[in-house]
């Protein structure tokens, strides 16, 4: 890969001047009240339009939220710098240094590795630098529980805690289903709960080993649902009757129609 060119340095250059400039005296007061805190929710959401902007394969608009999101980062960065904590030089130094760190076979050895096996080797090594953390401790705790669960396993995999294949996983969903069942009928909220918990966490393991993600494939789901409830509106609409109108049936009728469409 070539070396990044004078235009591209320009540029970030100009970003981080932009932001300091918006966080200076004479800038944006919104701008100049945020703190790491305040900007977390908002880089959370960027991280997810840019994640909905690649499962809807849209390039023009994935550019523009990874610019969003790389803002975010400057922002953050500079507002450590000002609190003389790093700066984003320190984070691009630090990112570096851990990348040479964590691909020995590419830096140090020059050895062929598949994807799995450099998988494994770099969760060995980052093993090795934080040993008093405990296994799942990277795992940060304010992500969504789906997108959790599944890193909790994938994790558990790398060394050798999981199902020989999906097949094992499938029929665990359906012992935790009948193990839900029971809860029912012993009128237990909190086994129902657990159980229901159970259930979930099985599910994201038969994805897992189907080579599924299953955050990707509820978020393509979601989508899915909303489009077609959007139609089925409107088709409600043309017949001349709204939501609120509109019973059972008319909204079945509908909702095929908006299927088949």
């Amino acid at each position: 890969m070539d070396e990044p060119r004078d235009e591209f340095i320009s540029a970030i250059s100009n970003l981080i001047r932009i932001v300091r400039e918006l966080r200076g005296p004479s800038g944006c007061s919104w701008d100049r009240e945020q703190t790491v805190e305040s900007l977390c929710p908002f880089m959370l959401e960027e991280a997810y339009e840019v994640a909905d902007a690649i499962a809807r394969g849209d390039m023009e608009l994935l550019s523009a939220e990874l610019g969003d999101l790389l803002l975010h980062v400057i922002m953050s960065a500079e507002i450590c710098e000002e609190r003389n904590e790093f700066s984003f030089e320190d984070v691009i130094r630090g990112i570096s240094e851990k990348l040479v760190r964590r691909h020995p076979h590419v830096f140090e050895r020059q050895n062929s590795l598949s994807a799995s096996e450099v998988e494994r080797q770099w969760e060995a090594i980052k093993a090795s630098e934080k040993k008093d953390e405990g296994f799942f401790k990277s795992i940060p705790s304010g992500m969504p529980g789906l997108q959790t669960a599944w890193r909790i396993q994938q994790r558990a995999s790398e060394v050798g805690f999981d199902w020989p294949d999906a097949g094992g996983a499938r029929s665990k969903i359906f012992e935790e289903l009948n193990e839900f069942d029971n809860s029912l009928e012993d009128g237990d909220v909190e086994a129902q709960k657990t159980e229901l918990g159970d259930v979930f966490f099985s599910m994201v393991n038969y994805c897992r080993l189907l080579g599924f993600e299953p955050e990707a494939i509820l978020r393509a789901n979601n989508r899915k649902f909303i489009d077609r409830f959007t139609r089925m509106e409107r088709i409600l609409e043309e017949s001349g009757y709204s939501l609120n109108e509109a019973d059972a049936t008319m909204m079945e009728n509908a909702w095929q129609r908006a299927k088949l469409e």
